[in-house]
């Protein structure tokens, strides 16, 4: 039997019970294994983790542990310079474009309005979801924690709010994207990119008498719809201040 010590930082604190946050703990293996195993074991997800120290020393998931092993098990750093170390990826995980499980649309939209790349779909599986988070290299937003031990998936986070307004302000600070923002570049329907457009070229797709209260206009590439500056668009722009803390 092999019996080592955890300690886990920051929001990985998040998977564990309440008398195991921050602070040292044992735990006991009957049976070798890997370290992302083990990891996983206790409640923490892969894909949160981006740098494990075993007695000091840096270590990648396939690390096979040993007794008397010490474990200090870190989330994704953005700020910190750790180049001297073993990176659990060969490229920075939080890069802002995203896929999301079917209990996640509202959230897709909000997203989308910020300007970030955000697939949904409702009846996207757990297998397309997977394999769609690791050939585009989308980060994979669920509240499905077994989705997230997934092996072959590289990049997901777990979403710990449940109300959508509260999940799209976690996510901008969780994955420090504030400064990536871009509202009303994409649409919020298809996730296609906005382009302005003159009035005559959308007119007949417009509401009645709306091109006589509006003169700038913004069309969706790949499905049409035409957006403008409307009293949605106030309501869009206080939300967007709302997220960014603007």
């Amino acid at each position: 039997m092999r019996r080592v010590t955890f300690r886990f930082y920051r929001e990985l604190n998040d998977f564990l019970p309440r008398h195991r946050r921050q602070r040292d703990f044992e735990q006991d293996f009957l049976l070798a294994g890997s370290i992302k195993d083990a990891i996983e074991s206790v409640g923490v997800p892969h894909t949160e983790v981006d740098l494990i120290l075993v007695n000091g020393a840096s270590v990648d998931f396939g690390y096979q542990l040993r007794d008397g092993d010490r474990i200090s098990v870190y989330p994704v750093f953005e700020a910190l310079d750790i180049a001297s170390v073993t990176r659990l990826r060969p490229h920075p995980l939080r890069e802002p474009r995203f896929v999301l499980d079917c209990h996640l649309g509202r959230l897709a939209g909000y997203l989308r309005m910020l300007g970030f790349d955000s697939l949904f779909r409702g009846d996207y599986h757990d297998d397309t979801l997977l394999r769609i988070s690791v050939e585009q290299q989308r980060i994979l937003l669920t509240r499905d924690l077994e989705l997230l031990k997934r092996k072959q998936l590289q990049r997901g986070y777990y979403v710990r709010a449940t109300k959508p307004r509260q999940q799209a302000a976690e996510v901008i600070r969780r994955l420090q994207l504030a400064s990536s923002i871009r509202p009303f570049s994409r649409c919020i329907a298809c996730n296609g990119t906005l382009e302005n457009v003159r009035k005559e070229e959308i007119r007949a797709l417009l509401p009645e008498n709306t091109d006589r209260y509006f003169d700038e206009f913004i069309q969706c590439r790949d499905c049409l719809r035409v957006y403008w500056k409307g009293s949605h668009y106030e309501r869009m722009q206080r939300l967007v201040k709302q997220f960014t803390g603007a």
